[in-house]
């Protein structure tokens, strides 16, 4: 898909997803406590021995496409869920589990931070899919209904420092 963004002017091959390299409580250890407290790979966080975390993806249908945006997050677990997703991580047949989103991508003025949600589990390598519990927020509504392909392009410039937004 190529696609000349009205934010920027220039043209653009596929849409990116976002993502996050940690849970936002992760980021909030000072770095200098980081290697003692937190224990972090691209799939798994833990912090403090207390406050678990996976990494899963939000995906977003784009008005018009085929390909859905999606949005690499965290979402919180509890230890007995975390310890069962480690154990069978690649296997559909677990959860879904209950998760609170624990990234903070500001989307239409609101917090996105600890949103309810349920971590599908789906095997075959491929990543968790977060599925926001049904709100009022507009990452809820707008994971239900879509959003414009200007909206999505908007995110990635906002997310990547793009000055034009």
């Amino acid at each position: 898909m190529s696609y000349i963004c009205s934010f920027c002017g220039q043209a653009h091959e596929g849409l990116p997803d976002l993502a996050f390299d940690r849970p936002v409580y992760a980021s909030d250890v000072p770095e200098s406590e980081r290697e003692k407290r937190v224990q972090l790979d691209s799939d798994l966080c833990v912090v403090d021995y207390e406050y678990y975390f996976v990494r899963g993806i939000i995906e977003i249908p784009v008005h018009g496409q085929d390909e859905t945006f999606g949005i690499g997050a965290w979402a919180s677990q509890r230890r007995e869920n975390f310890e069962t997703y480690r154990e069978h991580f690649d296997t559909p047949e677990i959860g879904p589990f209950f998760g609170w989103l624990s990234n903070d991508l500001v989307f239409r003025g609101e917090s996105t931070l600890n949103l309810k949600t349920m971590v599908h589990f789906r095997g075959q390598g491929l990543r968790p899919l977060i599925e926001l519990e049904p709100a009022d927020h507009a990452l809820a509504v707008a994971q239900q209904d879509g959003i414009s392909l200007d909206e999505a392009w908007a995110l990635v410039h906002r997310a990547y420092g793009d000055p034009v937004i």
